[in-house]
């Protein structure tokens, strides 16, 4: 079966007719879905019979043959109520996927019915709002840029590039997908995971069962729409499963990794991961097993990072590509010139960049000291530039390999697996940008720019800011306390409204992203309008009730002696503050709600964070509890 079926259209092998000819040959192709990516990066599905696709073929490019509501994606404040025509405009310029419905066979070819993924722009008012088009823009905007810098200002230390034979701008652009995998009834047990976790017996370890026969299926699935993976592989979360009487694998709780190579095209990157989780889920789901791509599904351990691989490369008119943030000399210098500003701009700009990066509480869960997630500012180049080092505490490291300059690049740790990647993409290009305008224009050698990034937090700069320190090649984590790390590089944001003060309190650095009316104003507005709706609402709806509800677990149990009893007071007088309301005094839970409802985010953010430390401290205080209670 698996040779009858098309897996993808390739970008630019086939033209109209070549891809109408394509789908005759495959009836079991069933629907055409135009795929739109609104600012919260939910894409649009439909089913739109393939008949219709093939009669209006022309009209899925010109915007003229899907439209949807607007009002139903997330545009918050651009597609309203009564301006909510969003038209659909197909894109050529990348792979479209076959999906297909392996639980409903085509009566007529025996196979599984199939639905065309067509990725798309969406357009509202004459203007594409969509992340696809703002990635696709900003790319744009950047490499005429860069292009004009280059070719008007002498770059230092760059002197043997040829810069005017540049004929385009190429942006590298991959990213990593970290998810976890279980057996639905399976109930975790953070103690176990926390455990396993601390001894890595899980990192790297072989995989069993219908979790090895689902990764091989996943691998093999992805080779066929084109993805090249690079592998498959345990992560550090997870547990040891068991086997059943009949020698199956239940009991599955495990973290998994899956790396394919990176695009040349950033769309094509943020096209890959979403058709690669779409992929996961139905292989994972048909072996058995769910799986989460939440940024931190279980508390206390290991959560899933996708970490995103940024880069930047000139082909020339004669077909040659170079690094443009490689040195001419990898032995001797860390970066190029541009690499320097590349990553300058990145970082001091980076307080506008994290609220499209991180932009949930589900997020910031994962983001915390001790779990080898980033939470501070920080670069990693290495110690010298003939021994790199990977630097697993910072922001952002350089990767880069002495004998292959092409693959000089950055990588940023701090996207989880529902990270908006084109949004996130456009603004570490748009960043970069203004660090390399820097760089270029200042005259400095890159010496000069290495000392300027190497800062110490007193020192002052011409272009990064004075009171913080960008670069450590030490473990962020264990070599300073909290105090001192907030000293060095700033105190992070704990909370999504912390995130969007911040970046508030920063307007030039939004002004960044806001410059060549790419990623404009109003979208700036409305993607933050969008993330503070979901966070007020996720807490009041999800995170609180799941709060007051595992407060009603934690039970008076028979007191053994007055240890116990001891304990037991302390739980209760934590419990009533978190969630009881007495005469005069109302508990954490309604101080938060009411606080949401006020509008009142300052104090709902610390309420938040209070309410977050008492009930993970509680958790544990009646694990001890009650473990400390024998039953006759």
């Amino acid at each position: 079966m698996a040779d009858e079926l098309l897996y993808y259209i390739p970008a630019g092998q086939y033209g109209k007719e070549g891809v109408l000819s394509l789908l005759a040959q495959h009836p079991e192709i069933k629907f055409v879905s135009v795929v739109g990516i609104d600012l919260a990066g939910n894409d649009t599905d439909e089913k739109i019979p393939i008949r219709i696709f093939k009669e209006n073929y022309d009209d899925f490019f010109a915007g003229r043959a899907v439209q949807t509501d607007g009002s139903s994606v997330v545009l918050m404040n651009i597609a309203t109520l009564n301006d909510a025509r969003v038209d659909m405009v197909t894109d050529s310029s990348v792979n479209w996927y076959i999906d297909y419905n392996y639980e409903n066979l085509d009566e007529e070819t025996g196979l599984p019915t199939g639905t065309l993924r067509i990725p798309a722009f969406l357009l509202h008012n004459d203007r594409f709002v969509d992340s696809r088009a703002i990635l696709k823009k900003s790319c744009d905007y950047v490499a005429a840029e860069l292009k004009k810098l280059l070719t008007t200002h002498p770059v230092k230390g760059m002197e043997n590039v040829p810069f005017h034979e540049i004929q385009d701008i190429i942006f590298t652009t991959g990213t990593e997908l970290e998810f976890w995998v279980k057996t639905p009834s399976e109930k975790h047990s953070v103690p176990n995971l926390s455990i396993s976790q601390k001894l890595q017996e899980q990192y790297w370890q072989r995989m069993r069962g219908n979790v090895r026969t689902a990764m091989e299926q996943t691998v093999d699935a992805l080779e066929k729409r084109g993805m090249l993976v690079e592998m498959g592989h345990k992560e550090v979360g997870g547990i040891k499963p068991h086997v059943d009487d009949n020698g199956h694998i239940v009991d599955v709780a495990e973290q998994l990794e899956l790396d394919w190579r990176f695009s040349d095209n950033p769309l094509q990157a943020g096209d890959n991961e979403l058709e690669a989780r779409i992929v996961v889920r139905e292989i994972f789901r048909k072996n058995g097993l769910d799986v989460s791509f939440r940024a931190k599904p279980i508390i206390g351990v290991a959560g899933s990072g996708e970490h995103t691989h940024v880069g930047i490369v000139a082909r020339l008119k004669n077909g040659k590509t170079i690094n443009l943030l490689a040195p001419e000399d990898m032995k001797a210098d860390f970066l190029s010139t541009i690499g320097y500003g590349f990553i300058m701009g990145i970082l001091k700009n980076y307080e506008a960049t994290n609220p499209f990066v991180s932009s949930t509480t589900d997020a910031f869960n994962r983001l915390k000291p001790g779990f080898e997630a980033p939470v501070c500012i920080v670069t990693s180049l290495g110690h010298t530039p003939d021994v790199p080092s990977r630097n697993r505490t910072i922001l952002i490291g350089l990767i880069r390999d002495i004998d292959n300059p092409k693959a000089t690049r950055f990588e940023l740790r701090a996207p989880n697996p529902f990270t908006n990647t084109y949004l996130a993409a456009s603004c570490l290009y748009l960043t970069a940008l203004d660090g390399i305008r820097y760089a270029i224009t200042s005259g400095k050698t890159p010496a000069e720019l290495l000392a300027e990034l190497s800062k110490k937090p007193e020192d002052k700069a011409d272009y990064l800011e004075e009171g913080r320190a960008y670069r450590c090649e030490e473990n962020v984590f264990e070599d300073f306390t909290d105090e001192e790390r907030d000293a060095e590089f700033g105190k992070p944001p704990a909370t999504v409204w912390e995130n969007v003060k911040i970046m508030r309190a920063n307007p030039d650095k939004v002004k960044v992203l806001t410059a060549g009316d790419t990623l404009t104003a109003d979208i700036v507005d409305s993607f933050v309008a969008s993330i503070l709706y979901r966070w007020s609402n996720e807490l009041e709806d999800r995170i609180i009730p799941a709060v007051e509800a595992k407060l009603r677990i934690f039970k008076h149990l028979e007191d053994d002696d007055d240890l116990d009893k001891k304990r037991w007071k302390a739980i209760k007088a934590v419990r009533i503050e978190l969630g009881k309301d007495k005469e005069g005094k109302k508990s954490i839970c309604t101080r938060l709600k009411d606080a949401l409802e006020a509008r009142d985010y300052d104090t709902a953010s610390a309420l938040q964070l209070e309410m977050t430390r008492k009930i993970e401290a509680l958790e544990v205080a009646y694990r001890e509890y009650r473990n400390n209670i024998l039953d006759d």
